[in-house]
């Protein structure tokens, strides 16, 4: 058995169905302890030493808060190549949007994850994952989606599949074929759909167990609201559950889609309308905000006092890509949704621990700290959740567990 003990609190999400409303308060167990069996909490009991075997592994937090491991639900790990020279052009005037028609954007990741081979997109990906896991970040969503090709687009899974057999964080995959147009279809998308809705293809990711969602930009600058739906309900047929990038740079329906088709999640939202939120909530659709891209870009954060207020449940992720969002780290989007959004603490704990897991369809399994919930567990070196956030970019993780074995 391993103890974890002389904890602060531990804080965890209410006992209830998830995703979690949120308005609804964290629970905190002061002076308490968490026992482990092989890669599950046993129990949470009084921290006394009577309470557990006296040849128990015990780790002492040192009067740290423990959280449960936090849950990237929504990344872009995989890439190659760095697109600095459109930070600076960002600096000076230009707009995502502008560089994307100018050529740059996404494709520019394209041209350099085509250039790889698997191994040298793992070699490139192993490193941000390692930075990840010292943050407290024990599950990782990661997409494909700058290959664009059938080849590639297979290569970036294939990946992400491997990343997950080399280092101990959980990877989650997702076929986002439906990025954008590529260049050698000028920007006929129908056409390019034919060709990555192949069944063939979407059978071969299922058997391979290269991903489990599916994902598509519905944007006036990628694919309209018709091409995300014959996208997303030719995934669903082939057991891919749907997800959408939503509302972030114009309303077209997108996120109103998202709750037609049964999707998980809409992330981005930074033009969602009250229509819209009511429709996701009657849905059961989450909400991803991504707070570190509007940060990264400098526009106008997702209206979340208006999605909460309305009941829609939220959660938080990096977004980490080499355009839009240059930030791995979990902990310091959370403090950005703080500052920027006016979320509380508490609240981010909730979008980056049971609400993520409920996105990435993993509730029962993580995302709390329950007996009988996989041990994935955060210990920090603060007291307090409140803490770790106030402590903007510091990192406040002393140790991860991650399904019971100390990482």
């Amino acid at each position: 058995m391993l103890v974890v003990r002389n904890i602060s609190e531990i804080c965890t999400g209410p006992v209830g169905p998830t995703p979690l409303n949120g308005e609804l308060p964290i629970v905190r167990h002061r002076k308490s302890a968490i026992g482990i069996e092989g890669d599950t909490i046993a129990w949470i009991r009084d921290d006394d030493p009577k309470n557990w075997p006296t040849d128990a592994d015990v780790i002492d937090a040192n009067q740290g808060c423990v959280i449960p491991g936090l849950i990237d639900c929504h990344t872009h790990t995989v890439f190659a190549g760095t697109r600095e020279d459109e930070y600076v052009q960002r600096a000076q005037g230009l707009s995502y949007a502008e560089i994307a028609r100018r050529g740059g954007g996404i494709k520019n990741t394209v041209d350099a994850v085509r250039k790889c081979s698997v191994d040298e997109l793992v070699e490139l990906a192993l490193p941000r994952l390692q930075r990840m896991l010292a943050l407290g970040v024990t599950t990782v969503e990661i997409k494909s989606g700058y290959g664009l090709t059938v080849e590639d687009e297979l290569k970036m899974l294939r990946a992400a599949k491997r990343l997950g057999e080399l280092q101990p964080i959980e990877i989650i995959g997702t076929y986002l074929a439906a990025h954008t147009i590529p260049r050698e279809f000028d920007g006929d998308g129908d056409a390019y759909l034919d060709v990555v809705l192949d069944r063939k293809v979407l059978d071969q990711i299922r058997a391979e167990g290269l991903a489990e969602f599916a994902d598509v930009f519905c944007e006036t600058t990628a694919f309209n609201v018709e091409q995300s739906r014959r996208f997303l309900t030719t995934c669903a047929d082939a057991g891919l559950t749907p997800r959408i990038h939503a509302d972030q740079i114009t309303q077209i329906g997108a996120s109103k889609l998202a709750a037609k088709v049964g999707a998980s999640s809409a992330d981005h939202l930074e033009r969602i309308d009250d229509e819209s939120i009511q429709a996701m909530r009657d849905a059961g659709t989450v909400a991803v905000l991504l707070p570190a891209c509007s940060f990264y870009l400098g526009v106008e954060q997702a209206p979340v006092r208006r999605i909460i207020d309305a009941g829609l449940p939220v959660a938080i992720a990096t977004d980490f890509n080499p355009g839009s969002s240059v930030v791995e780290s979990l902990p310091l989007t959370m403090s950005i949704a703080c500052s920027q959004m006016g979320m509380t603490p508490a609240q981010t704990l909730i979008a980056t621990t049971a609400n993520a897991a409920a996105v990435l369809k993993r509730e029962s399994k993580v995302g709390a700290i329950k007996e009988g919930m996989q041990a994935d567990l955060t210990i920090l070196n603060v007291p307090t959740i409140e803490q770790m956030c106030y402590f903007a970019g510091r990192n406040c993780t002393r140790k991860v567990i991650k399904k019971g074995r100390a990482v």
